[in-house]
């Protein structure tokens, strides 16, 4: 990289485009998405995303140090006005998206233990959730019928890189079932007034996790088709129910402690 150029000027069309990339529309018709958080940056790397260009403010921050990528310099005031962050880190980067994995994909890939999320329309608990699975070894989570992107800036900043992963699937409703039925796998919905008690549940073979919406849990269909309905205990006098992505982290983990005490005693 030689001589960046500064742009100044918030008409500069890389400086409008990066402003239409804050909508999900405008996201969609470029086929790019923005990052301002270097963590997240290098993680959308790792995973093998390419960068179109960056614009970095050097009154905040150094030059780009990785790789040949197409840079300019923006000033403090312009910094301010294109990133989501409201401390910005001093820069913004433009990537490629990729196309959303469907069916075929899913199917290829042939994974053990999934989580669903059923019209999960907050952003900040899909990137909690997606950050969750990762974390607990999920093998692939499926967005059912969500409206969502995952380059939404408050789902790629609370999954922490992870929404860019190649396992996290797009289905409709009965697609995802058909699936999941063809494949013989154990459909596990949380439920509020669910029959088993967390406590009681065993995770045997291939499992899927069922999550609802935020408000309104999971649709009659979902319940109906389910092989378990599973509830997790509440000891308290008020809260009947948790936040759909502490309740997704809480079965996850059942989920993960039940196969590393498995694989301890098959070890013993």
């Amino acid at each position: 990289m030689t001589n960046p150029l500064r742009i100044t000027s918030e008409q500069n069309s890389k400086i409008k485009l990066v402003k239409r990339l804050r909508s999900k529309r405008g996201r969609v018709q470029a086929q790019r998405f923005l990052i301002d958080y270097e963590r997240d940056l290098q993680r959308a790397l790792a995973c093998g995303y390419t960068v179109d260009y960056v614009l970095y403010c050097p009154e905040i921050a150094a030059a780009p140090t990785w790789g040949e990528v197409e840079s300019y310099q923006v000033t403090p005031q312009l910094l301010n006005s294109i990133s989501y962050r409201e401390n910005p880190a001093g820069m913004v980067a433009i990537l490629h998206s990729r196309p959303a994995k469907g069916l075929a994909h899913i199917s290829s890939a042939a994974p053990n233990h999934i989580v669903v999320l059923v019209k999960l329309s907050v952003p900040g608990n899909v990137g909690a959730l997606l950050r969750t699975a990762d974390a607990a070894g999920i093998d692939a989570v499926i967005l059912v019928d969500s409206a969502l992107d995952l380059y939404n800036p408050n789902v790629i900043r609370s999954s922490t890189g992870a929404c860019f992963r190649e396992n996290v699937y797009r289905l409709g409703g009965g697609e995802a079932l058909a699936y999941l039925r063809e494949k013989r796998f154990r459909i596990v919905a949380a439920a509020v007034d669910g029959a088993t008690s967390l406590f009681e549940l065993e995770f045997r073979g291939e499992t899927a996790i069922i999550l609802g919406s935020e408000d309104l849990g999971l649709p009659h269909y979902w319940l109906k088709q389910a092989d378990q309905l599973v509830r997790i205990p509440m000891a308290g006098g008020l809260t009947d129910s948790l936040n759909v992505s502490v309740s997704g982290a809480i079965l996850m983990y059942e989920r993960f402690r039940q196969r590393c005490a498995c694989r301890h005693n098959i070890e013993r």
